[in-house]
């Protein structure tokens, strides 16, 4: 393993976050964190990119748990042929798990989902986890090579106006980081959908939000689909994470944005051709981003890496701009950006010495409260 990215990992705060709840950790596989590091070098960004990549842990103070997520959502498992990831954090999760394993799951669903998980293969589990949309996978390299789309030339984002529908992680930290280098960024939500990142820690919200501008628009009723046409007419860069036919029932239509100059960021599990779901811990782990125990248990890497680090390969994107000036949508795949860091070279292993740890900023301002600015912006942008 070459000393450079066993050197970034150890700066990023990330390896104290990585292995068995008990011992010394140990360090991811891959150069996640050099590409994190380059890409905020590439894009003048005002912070360690390495550094981002374990940032929620230091406002959560959330450590290492082995086979569980440092945030608890997701767990690896064995299956009847391998390991598999498999996250329960939405409110709907535990019914969506019931449905998976055929049967009504107790408050704790864990015992239940292991013993059908030991009983079927991990290409099983992809089916029926497709089909019900529950985020798991199991934990194996990609059976085909990664696709990320590639940046254009780059460009200034100073005051362009930034559309961002997404939520969690990826999506906002692109955002917020697109902020920091000046532009201006505007967070839509429904009243049915606020961002769930609202409900979890309020200062790492904060520091995600903090400058932006908050609109809500109900994509229920003719003016609220009217609103959101206008906003991404009047955008320059959009950000989305959200599978196609989603923000295709508000009306929208990424291609046809493309074609008018806007550049998207459209931000899913898989790709947007793609029916599977996933979030930041199981897809990290279903795609070989797990460090190995000397037995081989696979242990999650960080805390759902593959959220912050799509989150910065979307910032290069997102300030990128074809050379023929037109719009352009990035279909980037969580998946993608976390195969691609991964080196058969790089095997990652043991940890002794000093490593950072996860480091907290300081956010600057206040996260608006949802809608707070729909009427302003709406004003300010002529939409009716």
């Amino acid at each position: 393993m070459s000393e450079e990215p066993v050197t970034d990992w150890a700066d990023s705060g990330v390896v104290p976050l990585t292995g068995p709840a008990a011992g010394p950790p140990l360090v991811p596989p891959g150069r996640a964190a050099t590409v994190a590091r380059e890409i905020a070098a590439r894009c003048s960004l005002p912070v360690d990119g390495a550094l981002l990549l374990s940032e929620r842990a230091a406002f959560t103070g959330r450590g290492r748990r082995g086979a569980i997520s440092v945030g608890g959502g997701c767990r690896i498992l064995p299956t009847s042929d391998g390991w598999a990831a498999v996250s329960c954090a939405r409110p709907d999760d535990p019914l969506l798990l019931g449905a998976l394993v055929g049967a009504e799951l107790p408050a704790d669903p864990w015992p239940a989902v292991a013993r059908w998980l030991r009983a079927h293969s991990g290409d099983e589990l992809v089916a029926r986890a497709t089909l019900l949309g529950v985020a798991a996978g199991p934990v194996r390299p990609p059976a085909t090579p990664p696709r990320s789309p590639r940046p254009g030339r780059a460009r200034s984002v100073e005051g362009l106006l930034v559309v961002d529908f997404s939520a969690l992680w990826a999506g906002p930290l692109c955002a917020h980081l697109l902020g920091l280098l000046g532009a201006d960024v505007v967070k839509v939500e429904t009243p049915q959908r606020p961002d769930g990142a609202r409900g979890g820690n309020a200062e790492f919200y904060r520091l995600l939000h903090a400058g932006h501008r908050s609109v809500v628009l109900d994509p229920g009723t003719a003016g609220g689909r009217r609103a959101m046409a206008g906003l991404v007419e009047a955008a320059d860069i959009v950000i989305e994470a959200s599978r196609p036919r989603a923000l295709a029932g508000f009306g929208l239509d990424a291609e046809s944005a493309a074609r008018a100059g806007t550049g998207r960021v459209s931000i899913t599990a898989y790709g947007r051709s793609s029916d599977r779901v996933g979030f930041g811990d199981d897809v990290a782990a279903a795609n070989g981003l797990v460090a190995l125990g000397e037995d081989g248990t696979p242990y999650f890497c960080g805390d759902a890496i593959a959220d912050p680090l799509t989150g910065l390969v979307a910032t290069e994107l997102a300030r990128s701009a074809p050379a023929d000036g037109r719009g352009v949508v990035f279909d980037l795949a969580m998946a993608d950006v976390v195969a691609s860091t991964l080196d058969d070279t790089l095997p990652g292993g043991p940890w002794s010495g000093d490593c950072a740890r996860p480091r907290r900023r300081t956010a600057v301002g206040t996260a608006p409260a949802g809608g707070a600015h729909t009427g302003e912006v709406l004003r300010e942008l002529g939409i009716r």
